[in-house]
């Protein structure tokens, strides 16, 4: 009885630590050499913005009014709210800077770029 209690407070540790962090698996960051993990905060909001130009926040898929009263909201609620912009490598840069005057609309001012380490490469 004991081990399944361990077994499931295990799973759920884990699946908690996987639900705090807002990670769209289909963004491919651009990579950078000084890139370091950061450990998601709890609050913390990320903004997805996808290849072809869609905005994801909070797995939700929303168009520039629905995220900039989303974001109001917020800045409202947090007037120093950190917002991390992970924007996919091949999105058009415009829409990389549409989303930033958003931010910038609904009053927030600290916003991160999230990048990924360089992938290593074994060497032979």
């Amino acid at each position: 009885m004991v081990d399944i209690l361990l077994v499931l407070l295990g799973f759920f540790m884990l699946t908690w630590s996987f639900a705090r962090q807002e990670r769209e698996l289909d963004v491919q960051m651009p990579s950078a050499g000084e890139a370091k993990e950061q450990r998601a905060s709890v609050g913390e909001v990320i903004i997805n913005v996808k290849a072809d130009g869609e905005l994801v926040m909070n797995r939700r898929t929303m168009n520039p009014d629905e995220l900039l009263e989303a974001l109001a909201k917020v800045a409202s609620l947090y007037p120093d709210q950190a917002v991390v912009l992970r924007g996919d490598q091949r999105v058009d840069y415009g829409h990389i800077v549409s989303t930033l005057d958003l931010c910038r609309r609904a009053n927030i001012w600290n916003v991160a770029f999230a990048t990924s380490a360089p992938e290593k490469n074994p060497t032979p």
